[in-house]
């Protein structure tokens, strides 16, 4: 049978089950029905032959059926008579040889064109026999009104069974419906309330939908807690990230400001107390600057609010490329840019922060030469900005926006990279309402970051090319 033919669903099991085996059940009753009444009716003829009377002496014919008598010779001679006959027949030549090879008792004889006949031999070596016909007529018949009642008995069982399995299934659409909607709560991050539970009617352990039940209510029970041990453990991190962002900018503030002072001195310092004190301010500055950005994922995973207000995103751009630009000579840059202003709603410092760490990332993880696109379009009410660089692409398997993700060598942190630019693009994108997401094979890395447009950005985007110089 195709496992496409086969039921799928428990419901349509079990009303198949139930058919299948009523089937089976009508088919053994059935057959050993039909076998007992053909056995009955058979020894019901067989009597009756054994009843006839002989014909008269003399006289060929006898009663309707089969009247014969084997003589001393070892011929036979007899007549053949069926009900609607005018007269009797005599025995013909093959209709006499089927008689000779039939032995003593009752047998059943096919004697042709007049159908089959039982017949019976007795001690006086005369041949008796009726027609078999009637008796095969009852017996179809009745095989005949098993099989329409097998159909019915079926078509009866797949009607009333859908109704008894789809009611008997209930409380295990119930659960199902419940698992429904725990799957489709947001479980991934933020504090989850998990209140879905299976209806205590459907609990019951004595029923095997309520042990499912039951169980369901369980699991929930200690998912539910253990979202929220990883809600607190995680908020804890938070602030614990938080609390030692904040604290570390005042001593490193400090460290800065001393090791400017030291450099800044009219006393003459020895060359190597002035390259200490110029690696200390440098690594100084590059820890000010991984606290900066830990301290903004921790606000940002707090939920906390951004500004919001227009932001000229096309002026935004061009400024940030010819920053890029300045930054990264060894470089090619492009811009393209619709003709009109695109007005996007949000916090021009954190979406500046966006545009300066994706064109910073494909500065840092490319070679010189490299050439770098970015790309501004407005489509369907959502606004498009895309960097695009030829570079060696990145790493198989490498997710770049998780936090303090690095890949191979291409892409090291030869340049002062923290592992954490792409990661808050992410998280300042999605604060945004955005989505940010990237395709690369070797040769062509593509970031993509769509955001949502402001009433003021012109509906008719033209784009043309723009070189930030």
């Amino acid at each position: 049978m195709s496992s496409n033919l086969r039921p799928r669903t428990l419901r349509a099991k079990l009303v198949a089950g139930q058919i299948v085996l009523l089937t089976a059940l009508c088919l053994v009753i059935g057959g050993v029905a039909v076998l007992a009444l053909h056995a009955f009716l058979m020894g019901n003829l067989d009597r009756e032959i054994t009843n006839l009377k002989p014909p008269p002496p003399g006289s060929p014919y006898g009663a309707p059926g089969l009247n014969a008598i084997i003589r001393p010779d070892g011929t036979i001679q007899g007549t053949v008579e069926l009900p609607g006959w005018q007269e009797p027949r005599r025995l013909t030549a093959e209709e006499i040889s089927a008689l000779a090879a039939v032995p003593s008792g009752p047998h059943t004889v096919d004697l042709g064109e007049v159908g089959e006949f039982r017949v019976v031999t007795d001690r006086m070596m005369r041949i008796k026999g009726l027609p078999l016909a009637p008796v095969m007529d009852v017996v179809w018949q009745m095989v005949w009104i098993l099989a329409a009642l097998v159909v019915a008995g079926a078509a009866a069982v797949a009607l009333a069974g859908r109704v008894i399995v789809r009611r008997a299934l209930v409380p295990l659409d119930r659960v199902a419906d419940t698992a429904t909607r725990v799957s489709e709560l947001p479980l991934h991050e933020g504090e989850v309330a998990l209140a879905e539970r299976v209806p205590d009617e459907d609990t019951d352990p004595r029923t095997e939908v309520g042990k499912v039940g039951l169980a369901l209510n369980k699991m929930l029970g200690h998912i539910g807690d253990a979202l929220k041990a990883r809600h607190d453990s995680e908020t804890r991190v938070r602030q614990f990230v938080a609390n030692a962002s904040h604290e570390l900018r005042t001593p490193l503030a400090a460290i800065r400001g001393y090791a400017e002072l030291t450099r800044r001195s009219a006393e003459e310092v020895p060359p190597q107390v002035a390259h200490a004190m110029g690696r200390v301010e440098s690594e100084a500055l590059r820890m000010t600057s991984l606290v900066e950005d830990l301290l903004l994922l921790a606000r940002l995973d707090a939920g906390r609010p951004l500004e919001s207000e227009d932001v000229d995103l096309s002026r935004l751009v061009l400024d940030v490329v010819g920053d890029a630009r300045i930054a990264g000579p060894g470089h090619s840059w492009k811009l393209a840019l619709p003709e009109d202003p695109v007005i996007v709603p949000g916090d021009v410092q954190r979406l500046h922060q966006v545009i300066g760490n994706l064109l910073s990332n494909a500065r840092t993880h490319t070679p010189p030469g490299t050439t770098v696109t970015t790309d501004l379009s407005v489509h369907n009410g959502r606004v498009d900005l895309t960097v695009t660089d030829d570079g060696p692409g990145i790493p198989e398997g490498l997710e770049v926006f998780e936090r303090f993700a690095r890949g191979d060598s291409s892409r090291s942190r030869a340049a002062g990279s923290t592992g954490l630019g792409l990661s808050i693009v992410a998280a300042v994108v999605g604060a945004h309402d955005g989505e940010v997401s990237v395709e690369s094979v070797p040769g062509r890395t593509t970031f993509a970051v769509s955001l949502r447009t402001s009433r003021r950005t012109g509906r008719s985007q033209q784009e043309h090319t723009t070189d930030p110089g």
